[in-house]
C-alpha cells in the first residue's frame, strides 16, 4: 500500500462519523440512518464519503446531504396521539425512539489503483451499516493531488467547511485544455451574486495564456473593476491587480476608442438617430429609404468612412436631400414632398451638422486617439501568442462627443458577433483553434425568448443563436450572464454545458424552466429552493451568496448530479483560496 493511500485511508478513519447506509437504498439515491450523535448537527448540504469495496477494489463515494427527515413511529399511532395531545410527550416515546433518516445523492466516485484514483461509477449498493463520513478539505486534498494545479475555488460546499473544487480549463488540447469549447450559463435575481461570480470564473480563465477573453460589457461593470476604479457593492474584487500579477494583457476598449467599419451601419445608425425626426421622418419604410440613399450615395461618391465628420461630406448629403429626384424615391406624393420641402427650408445645417451628423460620424473616424476597428480588435485577440483580454465597454459612460444609445449599441454588438462568427470561420478552414471565451452581461436584453420587435434586435437574437451552434466547433465558448432563465432563449440555453444557478429562480415559470434543466432529480430542488436572499441577511458579513451548479465543472460532478455551494463573500477568501494574494499585490487584510 502507497503512503499515499495510507494517508487516505487514515484521513477517512479519522473523519467524522454521522450516520451509516440504510434501507432501502439504490445507486442513483441513498438512505442514511443517522447517528444519535449527529442528530443536532446541521447535515442538509453537507459534502459527505463512505469507502466501499467494489470489483474487488477500494472505492470512495463522495455526495451532498439533500434532506433530513425524522421518524417516530410511536408517535403515529393514534391512541398515542391522543395521549401526546393531553400531556405534550411521552417520556418513553418521545425523543427515544425517534429516529432520523437523510438522503444522499452520489455525484462523484474513485477507485483506488495503487494509490492513483481515476473515476469510477457507483455499480452496486454498499451494505447498510456502511459508515457515512464528513468530508474535510485534508481528505479532498489526498483524493485529488494529481489535479490540484487544475482546481480552481470559487466559495465552500453549500452549508459546509470544506472549499468545493471547480475546475476551469481553456477550449484546446493539452493537460489543462478539455479540448474543445463548451457555452457556461449564470443566472439569478439582481443581488444574488451572479455578476462576481462571473468575474471569479473570468480570472480562472485568464490563468491560462494561451486563452483569449472578450467581454461584451453593456453596463460597463468589468470595465470598470479591470481599470481598477471599482464599482458600487461589498465585494471589491481586485480584477486589476490579479490581472496584472498573472501577466494577461488587459485592453480596456470605450466607445470612444471603437471604430465602426460597416457602411450600412453609418445608415442604420442614421436613420435611429433624431436626424430625420427633425425633417419630419417618422420611423418606417420612408425614413430606412432616405438613410439608405444617402449611405449609397456617399459610396457612389467616394466618400470614406473616416470622412463623414467632414463638413463637405455633410453637405454632399445635404444637399441630396434637398433635390426633387431624390424626394420622389422616399416621397411619391407631392403633398408630402412639399411638406417636407417646408420644414426642409427651415432647418439649420449648422445645427443639424454640429448636434447629430457629427457625433454620428466620428464614430467611424480613425482619426480619434487609440482608437480601433472592430476587425483588429479581434485579431489581436484571436491571433496574439499571448491572448490578451479585451472588454468592449459600450455603456458610454463619462465624457464622449459621440451619438450613442441603446439601439446603437444593439448594432454594434451585432458586429462584434458577425466578426466574431466570421473569424471564427476562417481559423477552423486553417485548422486553428481559436481557445476563447466570449462573455456577454445581460444576455437575455440580446437573445430573449420572445421575439423582439426590433429587426435589428431580431437579427442580434438570430446571430447568437447560430453562433452558439457553430462556433464550438471553432474553438470559442460563450458565457451568458443574465438575470432570468425562461426569458432567454430556449435554444441558448439548450446548448449550455455547464450552469449556476443563484437566488431567485424558485417560483413561477422560472422554477419550472429550472425543473425541466435538472429533470426528476427533485431532491436536488428542494434543496435549492432553501437558498436565502442574500440581502434578507442581518449585515454584510453573514450574507450567503448560493448556487447550484449542472456540468462537467468540477472534478466532484461527473456523474451529472448538482452540487451546492457558497460563493466566498470577501476579496479576501477567494485570493487565499486560490494562492493570488502575491499575485494581486494590493494591501489587504488576508
Amino acid at each position: 500500500m502507497s503512503r499515499q493511500n495510507e494517508n487516505l485511508s487514515q484521513l477517512v478513519d479519522l473523519a467524522e462519523r454521522i450516520g451509516v447506509i440504510g434501507s432501502p437504498s439504490s445507486t442513483t439515491e441513498l438512505a442514511l440512518d443517522i447517528l444519535a450523535s449527529a442528530v443536532t448537527k446541521k447535515l442538509v448540504g453537507e459534502l459527505a464519503l463512505f469507502r466501499y469495496m467494489q470489483d474487488s477494489v477500494d472505492h470512495y463515494a463522495l455526495g451532498q446531504i439533500t434532506e433530513i427527515s425524522l421518524r417516530n413511529i410511536w408517535h403515529e399511532d393514534p391512541t398515542m396521539r391522543s395521549l401526546i395531545r393531553q400531556r405534550g410527550k411521552v417520556d418513553a416515546v418521545s425523543e427515544r425512539q425517534d429516529t432520523h433518516q437523510g438522503e444522499m445523492i452520489v455525484s462523484a466516485v474513485f477507485a483506488d489503483e495503487n494509490g492513483k484514483y481515476r473515476p469510477s461509477s457507483l455499480g452496486t449498493v454498499p451494505s447498510t451499516g456502511t459508515h457515512i463520513q464528513l468530508m474535510d478539505d485534508k481528505v479532498l486534498e489526498v483524493l485529488l493531488a494529481p489535479y490540484k494545479d487544475q482546481i480552481f475555488y470559487l466559495g465552500h460546499v453549500y452549508g459546509s467547511k470544506p472549499k468545493l473544487p471547480l475546475w476551469f480549463k481553456h477550449f484546446d488540447t493539452g493537460a489543462d485544455g478539455a479540448g474543445e469549447a463548451y457555452h457556461l450559463g449564470i443566472f439569478g435575481k439582481t443581488g444574488s451574486g451572479k455578476s462576481v461570480l462571473a468575474k471569479m470564473i473570468m480570472l480562472a480563465y485568464a490563468r491560462y495564456k494561451q486563452m483569449g477573453i472578450l467581454v461584451i460589457d453593456p453596463q460597463g461593470e468589468f470595465s470598470q473593476d479591470a481599470l481598477g476604479l471599482g464599482v458600487l457593492g461589498n465585494f471589491q474584487l481586485p480584477v486589476k491587480e490579479v490581472l496584472t500579477g498573472m501577466g494577461k494583457t488587459t485592453k480596456v476598449i470605450g466607445v470612444q476608442n471603437l471604430i465602426l467599419d460597416r457602411r450600412e451601419l453609418f445608415a442604420q445608425i442614421l436613420y435611429e438617430s433624431p436626424f430625420f425626426e427633425k425633417l419630419s421622418f417618422s420611423k418606417g419604410e420612408n425614413r430606412e429609404i432616405a438613410a439608405n440613399i444617402l449611405g449609397d450615395n456617399l459610396g457612389k461618391k467616394n466618400i470614406k468612412l473616416t470622412d463623414l465628420h467632414k463638413r463637405e461630406s455633410f453637405d454632399f448629403a445635404w444637399s441630396l436631400l434637398g433635390q426633387e429626384n431624390i424626394q420622389k424615391i422616399f416621397y411619391r406624393s407631392d403633398a408630402s414632398r412639399n411638406r417636407f420641402q417646408s420644414v426642409y427650408n427651415d432647418a439649420k445645417p449648422d445645427e443639424f451638422y454640429k448636434e447629430i451628423w457629427l457625433p454620428i460620424a466620428q464614430l467611424f473616424d480613425e482619426a480619434r486617439p487609440d482608437a480601433q476597428k472592430v476587425e483588429s480588435i479581434l485579431f489581436s485577440l484571436f491571433n496574439s501568442k499571448n491572448k490578451p483580454l479585451v472588454i468592449i465597454d459600450l455603456s458610454a459612460k463619462g465624457d464622449t462627443n459621440l451619438f450613442w444609445n441603446e439601439t446603437i449599441q444593439a448594432l454594434v454588438i451585432k458586429r462584434l458577433l458577425e466578426g466574431i462568427r466570421f473569424s471564427a470561420e476562417q481559423a477552423y478552414s486553417q485548422k486553428q483553434n481559436l481557445n476563447t471565451l466570449v462573455l456577454m452581461d445581460e444576455a437575455h436584453r440580446l437573445a430573449p425568448a420572445e421575439n423582439p420587435d426590433n429587426e435589428t434586435m431580431k437579427q442580434i437574437r438570430n446571430i447568437f443563436i447560430d453562433s452558439v451552434r457553430t462556433t464550438r466547433k471553432y474553438g470559442v465558448g460563450w458565457m451568458f450572464i443574465s438575470q432570468t432563465l425562461s426569458s432567454l432563449h430556449r435554444e441558448i440555453v439548450q446548448q449550455l454545458r455547464i450552469f449556476f444557478f443563484g437566488f431567485g429562480l424558485g417560483m413561477g415559470m422560472e422554477f419550472q424552466a429550472l425543473r425541466n434543466l435538472v429533470g426528476g432529480r427533485s431532491k436536488a430542488l428542494d434543496l435549492y429552493q432553501l437558498f436565502r436572499d442574500p440581502q434578507s441577511s442581518f449585515d454584510i458579513a453573514s450574507r450567503e451568496y448560493s448556487f447550484m451548479t449542472i456540468g462537467p465543472v468540477s472534478p466532484l460532478s461527473f456523474a451529472g448530479t448538482p452540487l451546492f455551494l457558497n460563493a466566498f463573500n470577501t476579496p479576501s477568501e477567494f485570493l487565499r483560496a486560490n494562492n493570488l494574494q502575491a499575485v494581486a499585490q494590493v494591501k489587504m487584510n488576508l
